[in-house]
């Protein structure tokens, strides 16, 4: 039996399950704790991809309207008097390739340049001395 002492039992068996339920209770606690932690790391953690995803999804939109502002922004006429000028040169596109494919490898065009229009002819000359440097 235990040894009888100046307080009153009933204080003491008060004290003593405070104490017992106290430390039952301290692993739930701890653990609580913990999961509100975790919780709200990945709360934050879904809220920056969401944040992320947004300025991304504005930097596309963004980048697509400019591309197509540039699109509408060319002048046709200009882009139709060259298409007209390169189809009258009577030059086919393989020819032109195949120039610009000799000048790289370092051998001269096999056809003669002297047999183009003026505008055609400075055009290739102008691509062979860009391709030779």
């Amino acid at each position: 039996m235990a040894t009888q002492t100046a307080v009153n039992d009933q204080i003491t068996d008060a004290i003593t399950q405070t104490n017992v339920k106290t430390l039952g209770e301290s692993p739930a606690v701890a653990l609580s704790n913990l999961y509100q932690a975790v919780s709200n790391s990945f709360a934050l953690g879904i809220q920056n991809a969401t944040f992320a995803q947004q300025q991304s999804n504005m930097i596309h939109q963004t980048t697509t309207t400019q591309g197509v502002n540039l699109i509408y922004a060319v002048d046709t006429e200009a882009v139709a008097d060259a298409s007209t000028k390169i189809s009258r040169a009577g030059i086919p596109d393989n020819t032109m390739n195949s120039v610009l494919i000799q000048s790289l490898m370092g051998k001269s065009p096999s056809f003669d340049l002297g047999k183009l229009d003026p505008y055609m002819r400075n055009t290739v000359e102008a691509a062979l001395k860009k391709a030779a440097n």
